[in-house]
């Protein structure tokens, strides 16, 4: 194998790697911005652990900081590093595979916890003076206000303390808000939140198709290149 030919092999290895980490950068990237758009973590305390943002931001810090590592071996041809980088990778691609299926796992279970979750919300609310709770207050307002909906099932839910965001017109008269949006808010966000966790978990999968893309092909040639003496020592 002449010089050329085990250059572009080598330029291939790094490419591949750091295709991995554009893609752990990517979905930190995408998992801030759900983050900063996303006013629900607080009504649906079950599934803060696993909450899709939060998730998709770890996934994506494991996976830019792992990646890195291959980048850099593979620029200094440094057998340590690369086999503590495919050693690093095998074990993040079978979490990823776990955490996809707790997702599509989870989005079936989500039924059974969010009226739980948004009830109680609902009555911290209602309990709470003007200046408690503020956290709770403000989510649930912008569900109701950029869902189009009242309460968990209906307006009655509040017991005749509807709040200004349930009011159907723009702006809303302070001392009669009538009428207001009659559809309940569970439908709305449970389906938001299932479709949330469908689209993270297809991410997931998505990029561990590339992680396994990426070691599919660079471990042959690392043991190729082993065999031959050429580099990675």
């Amino acid at each position: 194998m002449n010089s050329s030919c085990i250059s572009c092999l080598k330029s291939l290895v790094v490419s591949l790697h750091f295709l991995c980490w554009l893609c752990g950068a990517f979905v930190v990237a995408f998992g801030e911005f759900q983050m900063m758009h996303s006013k629900f973590a607080s009504l649906v305390t079950t599934f803060l652990p696993i909450y899709p943002a939060n998730t998709l931001v770890v996934i994506g810090t494991i996976v830019t900081c792992v990646c890195y590592l291959g980048v850099l071996g593979g620029m200094k041809e440094n057998r340590c590093m690369l086999i503590t980088f495919y050693v690093l990778l095998f074990i993040l691609m079978l979490v990823e595979l776990a955490m996809a299926c707790v997702f599509f796992v989870y989005n079936r279970e989500i039924d059974t916890y969010f009226e739980k979750d948004l009830t109680r919300s609902l009555e911290v609310y209602m309990e709470s003076g003007p200046e408690g709770n503020k956290t709770i207050k403000n989510d649930f307002d912008a569900v109701q206000y950029l869902f189009k909906c009242c309460g968990v099932h209906s307006p009655d839910d509040w017991k005749g303390k509807v709040p200004l965001s349930c009011c159907t017109k723009n702006p809303c008269n302070i001392t009669d808000h009538q009428p207001n949006w009659q559809e309940g808010c569970l439908v709305k966000l449970r389906n938001w939140f299932a479709s949330n966790y469908l689209s993270t978990a297809s991410g997931v999968v998505t990029m561990f198709m590339i992680q396994f893309m990426c070691l599919s092909v660079t471990v042959p040639l690392f043991c190729h290149f082993r065999r031959r003496g050429l580099g990675y020592k």
